[in-house]
């Protein structure tokens, strides 16, 4: 299973970004073994994939436990590893001419987050709701360029200008990291004259 969810050749893109375990463990107090980055990475993609709750995954011999899966996800989030993999795959498309700038599109959507967070609030689509929303910016293909997140009750247009200020100087061809699209589209949510003056002053 693990081998259809983490093929070969996208382990050997992801595996010079992805942490390893410390090699100098105590040998005394040496403990449990930790589980190999690759079994991580597959256990990971199946409860994104599936949506099945990390506390069901149950450690096999394709990945460890969901706890162990969760755990690494928040430390490599936070050590800015998903980031690297992001760009990385963005200078990929980059490379290939794959990304259009000539229009970016920004949307949101809302989801559930019943356990609460630093980043949730009530939902005013979902009877007040604990949830969280998610801004994402594209370009005119679809490609994801940029993404916040913040509670369900903030207003969309709030937003715009974090999402352009997120997309990364995506590398892949001669000259100057691309950063910007030429022209940005989004619903009526996102209408707003300031920030339309905003956008003409940053081209």
């Amino acid at each position: 299973m693990a081998q259809a969810i983490l093929p070969d050749d996208l382990w050997k893109r992801l595996e010079p970004l992805i942490p390893r375990p410390k090699a100098n463990r105590n040998v005394q107090f040496a403990g449990r073994k930790p589980s190999a980055p690759r079994r991580v990475v597959a256990g990971i993609l199946f409860v994104l994939r599936t949506g099945v709750p990390w506390r069901w995954l149950p450690a096999t011999s394709d990945f460890p436990s969901g706890y162990t899966c969760l755990r690494r996800l928040r430390q490599w989030q936070k050590a800015g590893v998903w980031q690297r993999v992001f760009e990385t795959l963005l200078a990929e498309l980059q490379a290939t001419h794959k990304i259009d700038w000539y229009r970016a599109l920004v949307d949101s959507a809302s989801v559930r987050a019943p356990c609460g967070g630093e980043k949730t609030g009530p939902n005013p689509t979902d009877r007040r709701k604990m949830g969280s929303k998610h801004h994402l910016l594209t370009d005119a293909q679809g490609i994801p360029l940029a993404m916040t997140l913040t509670g369900a009750n903030r207003h969309d247009v709030t937003q715009l200008l974090p999402l352009l200020d997120k997309v990364p100087r995506v590398k892949g061809q001669r000259g100057a990291p691309r950063c910007r699209p030429k022209q940005l589209q989004g619903d009526r949510a996102y209408d707003s004259e300031p920030h339309r003056k905003e956008l003409k002053k940053r081209g």
